[in-house]
């Protein structure tokens, strides 16, 4: 551990070593860590009583959280996401505080449009964080060992499944191997047996987190393989496993959770990746539909 007293570290900081503790906290301690995590933006403005409601734990264990990682009480611990904290970087809490008031006014009497605004709005939210919250070194470590690898995996299921399979397109586009972890027929452990050291795994999964995923990420790792995890939380069992892990966080409107930022991020990674490698540019018109557009406009002359 950092010999950085807890009331200097960053959110940054804090958040490493929470994620370094996580496997020794007790069950309580764990709810709390990841509520921590996935609301950074807002701890500066939740008190205690909110925190330990929505950990459903009592403050008391809120207040052992805080002294375990070295702080007095949960107002020191706060403080660290408190400063510098503005309505700016934490986009979605008007959203969000706005749904609430929404839903418990009468979710029944919206209007279709006003259901899309509002979901829209969400995602719009999502992005922003994402934006905001961004780990560059995480990031950059991840498309170099893209770019490093020949042989590409890819993994997601359930709902990460469409992500996975944008990624497989997408990375098509260059020359590395890139091979797709469907699991159709329930064969994901088979496809696995291919993996070799010096290949790269991307894993996408998010909380209650798809077996068949982690177990073939657990897999892909035993086999020498580097493991990129798209998750969110550093606490997740992708994330621990990882190499690298880009955490992303997607906002939920009447209970469905919206793909937009975890897409974002997929898409980022891959032009980063075009970037690094230097892709040419090639225009989806083929040669012959355009010699076939060239012959309508003949003969219709």
């Amino acid at each position: 551990m950092s010999d950085i007293a807890p009331q200097k570290l960053s959110v940054e900081q804090l958040l490493k070593r929470i994620s370094q503790d996580y496997e020794a906290l007790s069950k309580q301690l764990k709810l709390i860590a990841r509520h921590v995590e996935q609301h950074r933006d807002h701890l500066g403005l939740e008190g205690i009583q909110e925190v330990a409601a929505q950990c459903g734990v009592q403050p008391s264990a809120v207040v052992r959280f805080a002294k375990h990682f070295g702080f007095s009480g949960y107002t020191e611990l706060q403080r660290i996401f408190r400063d510098g904290l503005s309505q700016q970087i934490a986009p979605s809490r008007n959203y969000k505080a706005r749904i609430r008031e929404v839903i418990d006014s009468g979710a029944g009497s919206l209007s279709s449009v006003e259901i899309a605004h509002e979901f829209l709005g969400g995602s719009i939210a999502g992005m922003q964080e994402l934006q905001n919250d961004l780990s560059g070194p995480a990031f950059k470590k991840a498309v170099d060992l893209l770019a490093e690898t020949d042989v590409i995996w890819i993994c997601g299921s359930r709902r990460s499944f469409s992500v996975a399979v944008y990624l497989d397109y997408a990375l098509q586009h260059t020359d590395k191997r890139i091979m797709l972890v469907s699991a159709m027929g329930s064969m994901h452990e088979g496809q696995t047996r291919s993996v070799r050291a010096g290949d790269v795994m991307v894993a996408i999964s998010f909380a209650p987190y798809a077996e068949e995923t982690v177990t073939v990420a657990q897999q892909a790792v035993q086999r020498g393989a580097q493991l990129i995890a798209i998750t969110d939380s550093r606490m997740s069992p992708l994330a621990r496993e990882a190499q690298v892990a880009l955490v992303v966080q997607d906002n939920s409107t009447f209970g469905f959770r919206s793909l937009t930022s975890t897409m974002g991020l997929a898409q980022s990674l891959f032009i980063a990746l075009a970037y690094r490698l230097e892709l040419p540019y090639r225009p989806t018109t083929s040669a012959g539909a355009l010699r076939d557009n060239r012959d309508a406009r003949d003969t219709s002359a």
